[in-house]
């Protein structure tokens, strides 16, 4: 995306221009959650990975935004995020 910009060709008297446009490539999960059985108590870790690395990711329980915490950790190294659930209950299914 950053090449995104007008170029030209100069040959002293005269110059010809042109635009480009990179239209980003959209990210995908090249590897998507996989379903997880905890005991109660436990720690249990989520993970996916992306096409594109570091891109922003948030993490959700239902239609609840989940946000770092003492029971939530996120962590997120190039293409790979990782959702970290302490202590789990049944509330937590």
């Amino acid at each position: 995306k950053s090449d995104s910009d007008t170029y030209s060709c100069d040959i002293g008297d005269a110059q010809s221009r042109a635009k480009l446009v990179v239209q980003e490539a959209p990210v995908l999960f090249k590897q998507e959650l996989q379903n997880e059985e905890a005991k109660e108590g436990k720690q249990v870790k989520l993970t996916c990975e992306l096409s594109k690395p570091d891109t922003p990711v948030k993490w959700m329980k239902g239609d609840t935004v989940l946000h770092a915490s003492e029971k939530y950790e996120f962590k997120q190294r190039g293409t790979v995020a990782e959702l970290i659930i302490r202590d789990v209950k049944p509330i937590d299914a």
